[in-house]
């Protein structure tokens, strides 16, 4: 039976790679695919693991609005999100193990193994480090890796060598899943932090490509085919806060979004909003809640200069509309112009109370232990599917044709299982 691994890296773009001259990774030549759409982690990953289109797997980015219960929810990592077949469940019907280290929406997952990240936030409002691990300790560690470094301030390329060294440790055992996917979340924080032209991004970079070359060493040491996969690609946002929209403070300026105030402060009342916006990075999922708002509330996404497109979404669980930002720009979750209207949640790393992703939780804020609310200081941003700079890259030891994109590239591993 055939072993592969399967090592997925975020942001590894083929013009990233090209602009340094690198040409092979790990040894194997570099071809360049299109992303799923949107181009962003849980999406991607998804894309990867059902070889289907968002509308069908259910994922249209990193969080979605539940209509049910009228919430958002971001970084939920429940398997049940993923819908549809896995490519790898022939070969597990055939006797394949399989494992899944640090991906997204893994518990829950009828696999063999699944490492992730899984903190406990306590009522104090602290955070016990955790790690989720199928079977217990399968990593022969509690904590693989340094979680602060995972997300938020601190994040740095330190996390991506706790995967590599806790991936590495576990083929070493001899007895690793014959199926093995992997994710490596190096290049995301400073290229996001700096923009991909910086020099901070070129050492991220070195780093990746460090960590990619010590687990291809150690998987073909163990008789594992590598197959390596960028999932999207960062590309520079426009300078200062000129690319950045607020699609909720649009909604909420047209009665659409409701709030109500605590303490002086606005949160979101999803009951009583006719329309939500869920901003990630450079897509907008638009959920109306009132059918009679349905084309008004696209005309305020429409009219937002930093808007391209405003296209219709599948409905259902899935979004009402969809926008995509022009390239360099990109879409902002606050509601407020006054700052004292701000959350409690808006400085602190909270990437399941916010109704979008935030990527200014990779600074500090003037605040000790606070993060920072200056979107104009990140210089990289992600989501666009097409376009100058968007096409990932992937090198594989085992033939799979020549995919155009994610969907194609995940049908072509399929067949390589089996």
């Amino acid at each position: 039976m055939k072993k592969l691994l399967i090592l997925s890296v975020a942001a590894l773009g083929a013009d990233l790679l090209a602009k340094h001259r690198i040409t092979r990774l790990a040894g194997l030549p570099i071809r360049a695919m299109a992303p799923a759409f949107p181009a962003v982690t849980c999406t991607a990953q998804a894309t990867l693991r059902t070889a289907l289109a968002p509308e069908v797997h259910g994922m249209p980015a990193n969080g979605r609005y539940f209509r049910e219960t009228m919430a958002p929810a971001f970084w939920n990592q429940s398997a049940k999100l993923v819908h549809g077949a896995r490519i790898w469940e022939a070969a597990r019907q055939r006797g394949a193990r399989v494992g899944l280290y640090f991906f997204q929406q893994l518990l829950g997952e009828a696999v063999d193994e699944i490492v992730s990240p899984a903190p406990i936030h306590t009522h104090g409002g602290g955070l016990i480090m955790a790690t989720y691990q199928k079977p217990t300790r399968v990593l022969g560690v509690e904590n693989p890796i340094p979680l602060w470094r995972y997300w938020g301030p601190l994040a740095s390329p330190k996390v991506g060598w706790g995967i590599a060294q806790a991936l590495i440790g576990r083929l070493q055992r001899g007895d690793a899943p014959e199926v093995i996917l992997a994710y490596l979340p190096t290049l995301d924080y400073d290229l996001q932090r700096h923009g991909p032209d910086h020099p901070r991004a070129a050492a991220s970079l070195q780093h990746a490509l460090r960590q990619i070359e010590a687990v291809a060493e150690a998987a073909r040491r163990e008789g594992y085919a590598l197959i390596i996969a960028g999932d999207y690609a960062i590309t520079p946002t426009l300078p200062g806060a000129t690319g950045v929209a607020f699609p909720n403070r649009a909604l909420r300026e047209s009665g659409l979004f409701a709030t109500r105030t605590i303490r002086q402060m606005a949160y979101p009342d999803f009951y009583r909003s006719r329309a939500v916006a869920i901003c990630d990075h450079q897509v907008v999922l638009l959920y109306v809640q009132d059918e009679s708002a349905s084309e008004a509330a696209r005309a305020v996404l429409a009219a937002l200069p930093q808007v391209e497109s405003v296209l219709p979404g599948p409905g259902g669980e899935g979004p009402d509309w969809i926008a995509e930002a022009k390239p360099g720009c990109w879409f902002a979750w606050p509601w407020w112009q006054d700052p004292r209207e701000a959350p409690d949640y808006a400085t602190h790393v909270d990437i399941h109370n916010k109704p979008g992703f935030d990527p200014c939780e990779l600074f500090f804020g003037r605040v000790p232990w606070h993060v920072s609310q200056a979107v104009e200081r990140i210089r990289g941003t992600h989501g666009r599917a097409s376009g100058p700079g968007t096409a990932v890259a992937y090198a594989s030891e085992v033939e799979l044709g020549l995919p155009a994109d994610a969907e194609a590239f995940a049908r072509a591993l399929q067949a390589a299982m089996i």
